[in-house]
């Protein structure tokens, strides 16, 4: 029971992730050094369901709970304090980028794995300068190929979930979908079968897109470790600069002061204490009784 309370709270932290932009949810499965497991057990769904399922559900059901939990608090913060909560995340990001380095450090390191980093890196900053493609309509009287086209979308935004430092808020920000697929979300009461359609449809393609960048990921992880890891370092290292890059452009009409500049920086630094202490403090404890003993 508590091995299942604890991944449930990684996968809560993952979900909160999931609808922050900027922020990815494969960059804290990788802090929280459970990436590789993650994606090993979900490119083993079919072939091990009993290990996999175990593994996996937890998590899930973290995931799930916290973006319904922390959808409207999040949005109410990140429409009337976005610099502070934006400056808590990336926080809690830097404090635990120490340990990510540690652990990718023992995989080895050549000269190579210095464009394996730098072309992530330099990915992640690049996609922050993608002009967005507008808004979308997603109401009852969208044409039909928009429905098709949200399968496209959600398989888009799966890929970015899975690899580590590429948001998929931020991407679905760029197609013009972020916004849209949130009012369907507080249009479930108003409208709900059509919302439940738009929706469903947008998960479809997340669950294709999720499986699909998931077995390449297990395989670039089994065929090339060091290099993979040092890739997965520079995604996650130009996330987080990837988020100052954006704030204009998620947030153009954030009103900024002294006080929330001030508030900002607390909050930043204490989630860099805090999430460094709760890496070291984790890191000390695996060594005796690891965190995730399956798969």
């Amino acid at each position: 029971m508590k091995d299942f309370l604890k991944k449930t709270g990684i996968g809560a932290l993952i979900g909160v992730a999931m609808i922050i932009p900027g922020v990815s949810g494969g960059t804290i499965a990788a802090l929280l050094d459970i990436y590789d497991k993650l994606i090993s057990a979900i490119s083993d769904l079919r072939r091990d369901f009993k290990n996999s399922f175990k593994f996996l559900l937890p998590i899930v059901l973290g995931a799930g709970l916290a973006v319904i939990a922390a959808y409207f608090p999040l949005k109410f913060f990140l429409d009337r304090a976005p610099l502070p909560t934006v400056l808590l995340f990336s926080g809690l990001m830097l404090g635990s980028c120490p340990k990510l380095f540690k652990d990718t450090l023992k995989r080895g390191f050549k000269y190579i794995d210095l464009f394996s980093a730098l072309l992530p890196l330099a990915l992640v900053i690049g996609i922050c300068f993608v002009p967005s493609l507008g808004e979308v309509d997603l109401s009852a009287g969208m044409p039909v190929w928009g429905y098709f086209v949200l399968i496209a979308v959600g398989m888009l935004a799966s890929c970015a979930l899975v690899v580590p430092g590429i948001s998929g808020s931020m991407l679905l920000l760029i197609l013009g979908y972020y916004n849209p697929i949130l009012d369907t979300v507080s249009a479930l009461k108003d409208n709900f079968g059509h919302s439940i359609l738009v929706l469903a449809l947008f998960a479809v393609g997340l669950v294709v897109g999720f499986f699909s960048i998931a077995k390449l990921m297990k395989m670039l992880l089994n065929k090339f470790p060091r290099g993979t890891g040092w890739a997965i370092m520079g995604f996650v290292a130009g996330s987080i600069p990837a988020i100052f890059i954006t704030f204009a452009a998620n947030f153009p009409n954030a009103s900024i002061d002294g006080v929330q500049i001030a508030v900002g920086a607390i909050l930043c630094i204490a989630g860099v204490i805090g999430s460094f202490a709760f890496t070291a403090y984790a890191d000390a404890r695996s060594r005796k009784n690891p965190l995730i003993n399956e798969k």
